[in-house]
């Protein structure tokens, strides 16, 4: 298994960040197999799915509603307000995926692409962990 660490700069914006650019240079030169992308954080995750056409703002205010910022329902509560919602955003957005690599290629559907979802003001930078596992 081969495995490189991305440094990903998220500033102190809550969104997604489109990081298949990223995943596909490290999958151009390896044999067919498994790329994993794991992000070893409490509050982020990992996302496969269409982007543009309001699809990643979209996410965003789902997750707003299915966590609300609100610090007095969560009893995780230091960082900013609302951050133990942010620590819940894994059991939903799971933090590692796998995706097929083929002659080099991610094979990933037409509109596909992989997503880091970053919730968490209070990290600028976030690693994302890419492996590949020969077929």
């Amino acid at each position: 298994m081969e495995s490189i660490v991305l440094q990903i700069t998220t500033g102190t914006t809550r969104a997604t960040y489109d990081i298949t650019a990223e995943v596909q240079r490290f999958a151009a030169d390896r044999t067919d197999g498994l790329v994993n992308v794991f992000v070893p954080h409490a509050t982020a995750g990992v996302a496969i799915m269409e982007t543009g056409a309001g699809s990643d703002a979209d996410l965003m205010a789902r997750i707003d509603e299915l966590l609300p910022p609100r610090d007095d329902l969560y009893r995780h509560r230091h960082g900013r307000p609302g951050h133990g919602a942010d620590h819940l955003l894994p059991a939903f957005v799971t933090p590692s995926v796998s995706v097929p690599v083929m002659g080099g290629r991610l094979a990933l559907g037409t509109w596909q692409s992989i997503l880091l979802v970053d919730p968490n003001a209070d990290n600028p930078v976030r690693q994302v962990r890419l492996s590949h596992v020969p077929g």
